[in-house]
């Protein structure tokens, strides 16, 4: 039966077909399954009989037919792959999927669950309460949400814009960064200072010796510890030199932020330069029109620039800060506020050797870009709620 099946099922291989199969029987890395299907049709085309080429390869004779009839229903490599596969049919239908996931999107207080976020196990809980299923496991919930990248546990603080003159604020900050002043580039004698103050730096002498890391262990740090008491760390950054100029002090304020302006002012080049921009936040110690007269009249070439309300993000001092409290604070044990002082003094000569300046890349064209989807965002807010009054008013 074979032999009359095979002389009814010829199989036809063309030289370029044998080549790529025998470089499949060749490769290291082709899958064993491979090897076999290409190896019936090699065989096959050589006029073997499927009896045969069973006996040898140790396969059924069905095997081998289907092999056969795949080929020459599709002449290729590509035949001897696997079929696609139906597989488990699936346990949730497209519409529980769907209210899991708007769920998820709901606030849970919204579907009186005392929470403040969802988890998995909660919107898995929540999903059988509700009767959208008789058992669901988090795992498939955490599927379920990946796919449309939903992370309800998560959460991200945001602020109105609450200053009137915003744009035009940042905009003089980012063109400082630029090197720009009034449409006009900074000429080689004028410098960009970021300045600001890290408050309460506490010095807390730990009950227990720190120990060092080793071998399967990181450092340690005694957990209890007795507080020392505490400093402010002033900072002033230039933007394009990559220089930090600090000082502690016991508070913060007008009159320390007027020594650490004298500190840096009366050293060169600041003090012969044509301008030097102080850019600073809105903070006590330096805010309004009256603290930027007080600059000017101490130093006629420095000028203030604030950055908006609730804007330190754009002061580059908090970068340096950030650096400060990952590098030199963290994990907090010192003996007493001098050892404060004098590790933060220590820093800034260790940083100033080889520092190099922020690669600021927020622009006035981001910035503009930003303000834009902001208004499309508050547009698209406003609409639906104009669009409710009205059917309510119908």
């Amino acid at each position: 039966m074979s032999i009359a099946f095979d002389q009814w099922d010829p199989v036809r291989v063309t030289g370029s077909q044998r080549c790529e199969l025998n470089r499949l029987l060749r490769a290291g890395r082709t899958e064993q399954r491979l090897v076999l299907r290409a190896t019936i049709v090699l065989w096959a085309a050589d006029r073997c009989p499927s009896a045969a080429i069973a006996r040898a390869l140790r396969v059924s004779v069905e095997t081998v037919r289907k092999w056969r009839g795949r080929w020459n229903a599709a002449p290729g490599v590509a035949s001897l792959g696997d079929a696609k596969r139906s597989g488990r049919p699936p346990k949730f239908t497209p519409v529980q999927v769907t209210r899991v996931k708007a769920i998820a999107c709901t606030p849970p207080k919204e579907c009186g669950v005392p929470l403040a976020r969802w988890s998995c196990p909660e919107l898995a809980r929540h999903a059988v309460t509700d009767g959208i299923c008789a058992s669901i496991s988090q795992a498939t919930i955490r599927r379920w949400l990946s796919q449309d990248a939903l992370k309800p546990w998560q959460h991200q603080s945001w602020i109105f814009i609450s200053d009137p003159n915003f744009t035009a604020k940042t905009s003089r900050v980012l063109d400082l960064y630029a090197r720009v002043w009034d449409g006009e580039p900074l000429g080689e004698h004028d410098y960009v200072i970021s300045s600001d103050e890290k408050t309460s730096i506490q010095a807390r002498c730990r009950c227990h010796p720190t120990l060092p890391p080793g071998r399967s262990r990181t450092m340690r740090v005694n957990h209890t510890y007795k507080r020392r008491g505490a400093v402010a760390y002033l900072a002033a950054y230039d933007v394009h030199r990559a220089k930090v100029f600090g000082r502690c002090e016991d508070t913060t304020g007008i009159v320390p932020f007027a020594r650490l302006v004298e500190q840096v002012m009366t050293h060169e080049p600041y003090a012969s330069a044509e301008r030097v921009f102080w850019i600073v936040d809105n903070g006590s110690s330096h805010r309004g029109q009256k603290s930027g007269d007080r600059l000017a009249e101490q130093f006629p070439n420095a000028i203030m620039v604030h950055t908006p309300v609730h804007a330190s993000w754009l002061n580059q001092v908090e970068i340096f800060f950030s650096i400060v409290q990952r590098k030199i604070i963290l994990p907090n044990d010192f003996t007493d506020t001098d050892e404060v002082a004098a590790r933060l003094a220590a820093f800034e000569t260790h940083y100033n050797r080889a520092a190099q300046p922020f690669k600021w890349k927020f622009t006035t064209t981001d910035l503009a870009d930003l303000l834009a989807r902001l208004d499309r965002q508050e547009r698209d807010h406003d609409q639906p709620d104009k669009t409710t009054a009205q059917a309510r008013a119908a």
